[in-house]
């Protein structure tokens, strides 16, 4: 565990720079909250003018204040925060809290503001929580040291769920939230601008914090795709839930890139692959994040997928097995012994993966109710119930009952508690026993999807093994221009990777286009090149099936013709002469360098379907073949390649090892190579291999 954090976040002293009576203040919230919550350690107002501030003796300056003093909270104005960060330092405070603002999110001014902090933190080895922040807070130890009114209630509720935002007001809305479903934080913190400590500073402390179970992160964006990666695995390896709600997931604005890969592989899809890789929990709410950590803080990853949904209204019923089905989710295939209970207590004529447990007789309903859950949970192929609570008799007993059976057993029980006000009696009972709950079919709906999530991001991604035939790819790369390759140098890596590609034959002129065709053997394709030309079908640059010479020379004056018109200014340096590939399946197989990630891979079909399916999945570079495969299965065109309605079943072994070598390729190059595209990649038979047709890559 990180000693100076930890010393910072449960302090035995705490100073208030700018403290004051007055609530309507920075200051005034901060103090007042700190004494509210009864923080045991000692407090030291600092104030240039008062001599007390609520009862407590104030001091003029932290120079003048009784040390030792282990965390100052700055609660003055932007231009005096520095003066006050070096008084700090020369008076041994470990850690400080810059709430002011006007930092680096305010321009070049704001930045050498910031730099500036930071070079005097490191002066004294202080470290900043911050700026522009609302400070942390720890229920364990009775401190709240923020200024966001969300701390007004008291008291605070202790837990054991770990809460990082990047925003402040999103700390505190989360730990509000968090409140609400009786999830007490054992540690919140609001980052600001991270220009000392950052998100997996904190991260991996909650990774080794005892009093932590689960980590709900709101974050905007990673300083170091590295380090958040380790940080990712110091949870998983102190099993520890971590769940991520990130902002600015689309990727409008962004620079227009040269290739289909480019725009798969935007930075949220390289976030979704390395998240589900390394065992994080991605999620688009940071309310959501609190539920989902709540739930895998409690129980885990669920031991199975099947989702088996109870409830005591069919209408009710039958809208949650709307919304299960919806979303993709698998319902459960009920042992013998389980439907066998069930059939002793309800009608025959009811389904009973979807238990409607309703319209029985009062003086049974309630233990029928609990035996149900208590039989669902037992099931081998439930992996996770579904309750919603609608109208019935004595229901908020009922919910404190089933409170009671799902927090004493192993699988996750979502309840849902439809009925608004009349539950909040429930409510109260769930909050007070630490069962989780959620109030909307949604959210409910949200948190199974992260538990499943977790689930299948469980397992180790097997360790990738260069392959034993790969050539020097780099050496290759050092003779080519650091600019867009064509699509014969773009091969010549591929080759070297030991991916099949086309026989194939450049010419410099038109008229020795003829006999390099011939030479590969009709029928050829011909296609002009150009570095300026991307997209050469676009450009009727491309011809397929020529069976003779003379087709050839056609070719080349239709090619030539379609060129002037698309764009008069574009000159055609060569042709490329093809051997024509027949298969079952066009697929891409596409790289590029994430500056947050690294080198990562993306697979998917390809062709005409790349911009019309979109069915790509995502992996970060080198990849195994098992890890290969499962990039494959994940894709929603999957059956097609497996072989689906009679069809055969197609040479997957040799498309996960190109993708195995196109990761080697982007793994080796790592930034050198911004990007590359093998589309299409052409599938055979299973046994038949398979063949990249076509292939364009940009070097820098």
């Amino acid at each position: 565990m990180n000693q100076h954090l930890h010393a910072i976040l449960n302090p035995a002293s705490i100073a208030v720079v700018g403290a004051s009576s007055d609530p309507l203040k920075f200051g005034g919230r901060v103090i007042d909250y700190i004494v509210k919550h009864g923080f045991p350690g000692r407090i030291v107002p600092i104030n240039a003018t008062a001599k007390e501030v609520l009862g407590l003796p104030a001091f003029a300056s932290i120079a003048t204040a009784p040390g030792p003093i282990d965390v100052a909270v700055l609660a003055v104005p932007t231009p005096a925060i520095a003066t006050a960060l070096d008084e700090c330092g020369r008076a041994g405070v470990k850690g400080v809290v810059v709430i002011a603002s006007d930092f680096a999110e305010a321009g070049d001014e704001g930045k050498a503001r910031q730099a500036e902090l930071v070079e005097i933190a490191r002066r004294y080895g202080m470290r900043i929580i911050g700026p522009n922040c609302l400070g942390f807070i720890n229920p364990h130890a009775k401190l709240a040291a923020t200024s966001s009114v969300a701390l007004a209630v008291a008291p605070m509720l202790k837990g054991d769920l770990g809460i990082v935002s990047q925003s402040g007001s999103l700390m505190a809305s989360m730990v509000s939230n968090a409140r609400d479903l009786g999830a007490g934080a054992s540690i919140a913190v609001s980052l600001g601008n991270q220009a000392d400590l950052e998100v997996c500073d904190f991260i991996e402390y909650l990774a080794d914090d005892p009093r932590t179970r689960s980590i709900a992160v709101y974050v905007e964006g990673f300083r170091d795709g590295a380090r958040f990666i380790a940080a990712a695995r110091h949870c998983r390896a102190a099993g520890k839930p971590l769940v991520i709600a990130k902002a600015g997931v689309s990727d409008a604005g962004g620079i227009v890139t040269q290739s289909h890969t480019a725009s798969l592989a935007g930075s949220h899809a390289v976030l979704e692959a390395v998240c589900r890789d390394e065992g994080v929990v991605l999620v688009d709410d940071p309310e959501r994040a609190i539920m989902a950590a709540h739930m895998l803080g409690r129980w885990g990853a669920p031991n199975g997928d099947g989702v088996a949904i109870m409830c005591p209204s069919g209408g009710t019923l039958a809208i949650a097995t709307d919304r299960v089905a919806g979303a993709g989710f698998r319902l459960p295939t009920l042992s013998p012994q389980t439907c066998a209970r069930f059939a002793q207590h309800l009608p025959p004529t009811r389904p009973f993966n979807t238990l409607d447990f309703g319209g029985l007789p009062t003086q049974t309903s309630f233990a029928i109710s609990m035996d149900a859950l208590e039989w669902m949970r037992a099931d081998p192929d439930v992996g996770i119930i579904l309750l919603v609570v609608a109208t019935s008799p004595q229901v908020n007993d009922k919910i404190r009952r089933w409170g009671e059976i799902a927090i004493a057993g192993d699988k996750p029980v979502v309840i849902v508690l439809t009925p608004g006000t009349l539950v909040d009696k429930g409510r109260e009972a769930l909050r007070e026993l630490g069962c989780p709950f959620v109030n909307r079919m949604d959210d409910a709906i949200g948190v199974i999807r992260a538990a499943l999530a977790y689930r299948a991001c469980s397992t180790a991604i097997e360790q990738a093994q260069r392959p034993s035939d790969f050539g020097d790819v780099a050496q290759a790369a050092r003779r080519l221009p650091d600019k867009t390759l064509t699509e014969h140098e773009a091969k010549t890596l591929l080759e070297l990777s030991g991916v099949a590609i086309t026989r194939e034959i450049e010419v410099a002129r038109a008229n020795e286009a003829a006999a390099a065709a011939a030479t590969i053997g009709f029928p050829v394709a011909l296609k002009a090149v150009s570095r300026r030309l991307t997209h050469k079908s676009d450009a009727g640059a491309v011809k397929l099936g020529l069976r003779d010479e003379r087709a050839v020379h056609e070719a080349i004056e239709q090619i030539g013709a379609s060129i002037a018109r698309f764009d008069p200014s574009l000159a055609v340096d060569a042709f490329l002469v093809q051997e024509m590939i027949a298969g079952e399946l066009e697929m891409i197989v596409g790289a590029r360098w994430d500056p947050d990630f690294g080198a990562v891979i993306a697979v998917g079909l390809g062709g005409i379907y790349v911009e019309l399916l979109g069915d790509v999945q995502m992996a970060r570079a080198p990849v195994s073949q098992a890890h290969a495969m499962q990039l494959l299965r994940a894709l929603k065109g999957w059956r097609l390649l497996d072989g689906a309605r009679g069809r055969s079943r197609l040479d997957c072994d040799a498309l996960a090892d190109t993708i195995v070598r196109v990761s080697w390729l982007a793994a080796e190059l790592g930034a050198q190579l911004t990007e590359l595209e093998a589309n299409p990649v052409i599938v055979r038979r299973a046994g038949e291999g398979v063949v990249a047709v076509d292939a364009r890559a940009t070097l820098s």
